[in-house]
């Protein structure tokens, strides 16, 4: 009997394991590792998809038989599916969780589950066998009226039938009703018709010429087919005028045959001839004959390129992917925001062409699937993306980059929480490739691995061009307030943009706060308003005069007076959009370009604000974070930091890192052409060491004394951190929850806790925002080195607590080494 290992999407991460399967007659020899298939689970044998794992012979048993089979060819190779096993052990997910992770949406299947009346049942046959069940009665009432069949959803849409499962299954092992599952894929392959000879050409033309005069397009239409051998039916339409059914009267004659082809969504920039790599300088050399030394060794090798802004890090990755290419293999290329990939992909396609292929979030679905299926099929070599491209179907990778590697933005925060970089290490370490982690501000985890021999290093120390790093001003806001401005601009800020301006040269604002004000607040009571569902106070948005939260999207119109004791609301704090009313104020004749969260929204106006504030040369660019690394313009010469200390106090203990990797990014905009660039940073705390090592940008003491703040707190490089977060909507339920995890890990933690390195627990604590979209949140903390002992257990712990009856209703998740 040919038995299939498969992982199951319905198993939770507490039951999953590898379930066994019987594959029928009509799939042996079809079935492979990496399909997917719908198979029956559970005691109700509801449908669930499943990742078929492995297939073998093995001896008889009562075993439930595959369905049916969801895929023509695998999704996941032999490495992917090693990939999703790897995952769910360092990430603790499910190995079907960490397959559709890697896989592009457009493969997902939506399964849409109904209810038939079984055959030769008729309405007297069931009006009986459901006589005095009034649940079982309603339900046949609604199939017999729909024509004998219905949708779950039609059913569950019943009023007075909350839950029809149970009714539904008494139903079915009656004998009276049949359950059917169809799968349907969210986005079908995209084909087009194509034309191509039947005959020969000289009798194809034979057949036409008599009737050249009576059937002109048609003769057209075979005489350019004669010339082209085929063609696509919308070109032969298109170039001849002929019309669809002339194409169709040809086949008939057997002229012609027609066939589908398959074709791609996404279509790349148009790009000039390829052009040939600039030269390097001789830092870069030195940094590029390393890294490709240590990417030819046939070994997996890991190094950190550790430049200066504006050094030229992307020239070292073009040419290390020349030379990567050059080997038969291939090379992805990360970045942390979707905004740094137009300019990135314009100078990729540049020098690459069409082996070029593109993944990020803000594709269509289609176009992605699209973009997945020509890395997949080998018609692109070299992939940019965001965080998920990492799982890029790259037959043989032989190089992978993460560009400003130290970004909290390559951590998932959705079903799967994984680290790119992390990912990218165990992919390596499969292809036996090079992962090159880059950045201006390393993390103190890689530059400390770096340190200690785990990555090799290379410097960049000067910028490409040889121009100075830009000359930094400090902004005191304490003194800016005492002579009586309170504004968003400094004196000295507004003087610089007054000369940038004066100039012609472009100007970066950067305000890591979007919408108006950070919140509202009564000048009689100071009653703030807070959003109902979230324990924060709501933001102030001038565009749409509402206050809105950035954590569940309530809002509601600002009242004119407050609801309490009916005095005025005052606004505390400054956002991106007041801040653009205040620059339209004292300039009303400069544009003012803003680019955030709410004006960043339709698909690719990231390209659009950018590629216009790079050709229309316009003044002054105010952004968040996303004007804050990865982009060129020679124009600009001038930054501002209109709040410098705004992440600096966070409750986390990368604040201080968060802060001066943001500041150290943002100033290196300015002067990376031929022109000399300034910075001014606006701060409420001059003294603060790390402002002033931004300001300097001295990485190096920065890194030294974070480095030992560290080592003393016992955080990340020197112990790993497990966060485990349980959220509700019932407080007290949360915190027992929070309690039981504890106590089920404090028997492994005490005996071992001695020493620098001992594990240690903390919590229940709640987080930074208690309250979200109606649901408490605590966090029980562990630290500890992180090794397959402590994973085991952590895993056992999770199992247990998600099994646990009395957090029904709670959701449980694990955070290794988290970013926020």
């Amino acid at each position: 009997m040919t038995v299939a290992k498969i992982a199951l999407s319905a198993a939770t991460f507490a039951i999953d394991r590898p379930y066994s399967y019987r594959v029928p007659p009509a799939l042996a020899g079809v079935l492979q590792p990496g399909m997917r298939v719908l198979v029956p689970f559970g005691t109700g044998n509801r449908t669930s998809e499943g990742l078929v794992l492995s297939v073998e012979e093995a001896e008889g048993g009562k075993l439930k038989e595959i369905v049916t089979l969801l895929d023509e060819t695998p999704v996941l190779t032999p490495q992917g599916i090693q990939l999703a096993l790897w995952m769910r052990e360092r990430f603790f997910c499910t190995v079907y969780a960490a397959a559709l992770t890697m896989l592009p949406t457009g493969l997902w299947y939506v399964l849409k589950e109904s209810y038939a009346l079984a055959p030769g049942i008729d309405r007297e046959t069931w009006e009986t066998q459901t006589e005095g069940r009034p649940r079982a009665h309603r339900i046949l009432t609604l199939l017999q009226a729909n024509g004998g069949q219905a949708a779950l959803e039609q059913i569950q849409a019943l009023e007075d039938l909350p839950n029809p499962r149970q009714t539904l299954r008494e139903l079915e092992k009656a004998g009276l009703v049949v359950r059917q599952t169809q799968a349907r894929r969210k986005v079908k392959d995209k084909t087009e018709p194509v034309a191509a000879l039947a005959l020969s050409p000289q009798e194809a033309l034979a057949q036409m010429t008599p009737r050249k005069t009576t059937s002109p397009m048609g003769y057209a239409v075979t005489s350019l087919l004669c010339n082209l051998g085929s063609a696509s039916v919308k070109e032969l339409c298109y170039f001849t005028g002929a019309s669809r059914q002339t194409i169709k009267s040809l086949e008939k004659r057997g002229i012609l045959t027609l066939h589908q082809r398959e074709v791609f969504r996404h279509t790349l920039p148009e790009t000039v001839e390829v052009q040939p790599l600039t030269d390097l300088n001789p830092q870069q050399q030195a940094a590029y004959a390393g890294l490709r030394d240590r990417m030819e060794s046939g070994q997996p090798q890991a190094a950190l390129l550790y430049g200066v802004t504006g050094s030229g890090k992307t020239q070292v990755y073009l040419h290390l992917i020349q030379a990567a290419l050059a080997a038969g293999r291939g090379a992805m290329v990360l970045v942390p925001e979707i905004a740094l990939t137009p300019s990135l992909l314009q100078i990729f396609l540049t020098h690459f062409g069409r082996q070029v292929a593109v993944l990020h979030s803000c594709l269509p679905t289609g176009e992605r699937y699209d973009e997945w299926k020509r890395v997949r099929d080998g018609q692109a070599s070299v992939v940019i993306g965001t965080r998920s491209a990492v799982f890029a179907p790259l037959p043989d990778p032989g190089l992978i980059i993460l560009d400003e590697e130290q970004e909290g933005s390559y951590q998932s925060e959705s079903m799967v929480r994984y680290h790119a970089r992390e990912v990218a290490k165990f992919r390596c370490t499969q292809h036996k490739s090079l992962l090159v982690l880059g950045s201006a501000t390393p993390a103190i985890e890689s530059r400390y691995a770096a340190e200690t021999g785990q990555y090799h290093l290379f410097t960049l120390t000067q910028r490409y061009n040889a121009h100075p790093l830009p000359q930094v001003f400090l902004a005191d806001m304490r003194q800016e307030l005492r002579r009586g401005n309170a504004t968003g601009l400094s004196a000295k800020l507004r003087e610089e943009l007054e000369e940038n301006l004066a100039r012609g040269e472009q100007t970066i604002l950067f305000l890591n706060r979007r919408g108006n004000s950070r919140m509202a607040l009564c000048s009689d009571c100071g009653e703030a308003p807070t959003c109902p569902r979230c324990s924060v106070h709501l933001t102030y948005h001038s565009a749409n005069g509402r206050l809105m939260c950035h954590y569940c999207g309530y809002s509601h119109p600002l009242p004119p007076v407050c609801p309490q004791c009916g005095g005025r609301f005052q606004f505390v704090g400054i956002g991106t959009q007041k801040l653009q009313e205040e620059l339209q104020a004292l300039y009303p004749d400069t544009e003012v370009m803003r680019m955030d969260a709410d004006t960043v929204t339709a698909t690719h106006s990231h390209e659009v604000l950018l590629d216009r504030f790079r050709r229309k040369k316009v003044p002054i660019l105010l952004g968040t974070q996303m004007v804050a690394k990865g982009l060129d313009f020679p124009n600009v010469t001038l930054v501002g930091v209109v709040d410098g200390d705004l992440s600096l106090y966070a409750d986390n203990y990368r604040a201080a890192e968060r802060t001066f990797s943001l500041l150290t990014q943002v100033v290196g905009r300015a002067g990376r052409g031929d022109k000399p660039g300034r910075a001014v940073i606006q701060t409420w705390s001059p003294d603060n060491d790390v402002i002033n090592l931004a300001a300097r940008q001295d990485y190096d003491t920065f890194y030294r004394g974070e480095r030992e703040m560290r080592r003393m707190l016992r955080f990340p490089p020197f112990l790993d951190l497990f966060r485990i977060t349980i959220s509700g909507p019932e407080e007290s339920q949360v915190l027992r929850a929070c309690a039981v995890v504890r106590r089920s890990l404090e028997p492994w933690i005490k005996p071992r806790q001695h020493g620098p390195e001992g594990p240690e627990v903390l919590g229940p604590a709640p987080a930074p925002v208690l309250k979200v979209n109606n649901r408490y949140r605590y966090r029980v903390l562990v630290k500890c080195r992180n090794g397959k002992e402590i994973r085991a257990l952590l895993a056992q712990v999770l199992r247990a607590a998600q099994q646990d009856k009395a957090n029904r209703g709670l959701s449980i998740l694990m955070d290794v080494n988290p970013m926020d």
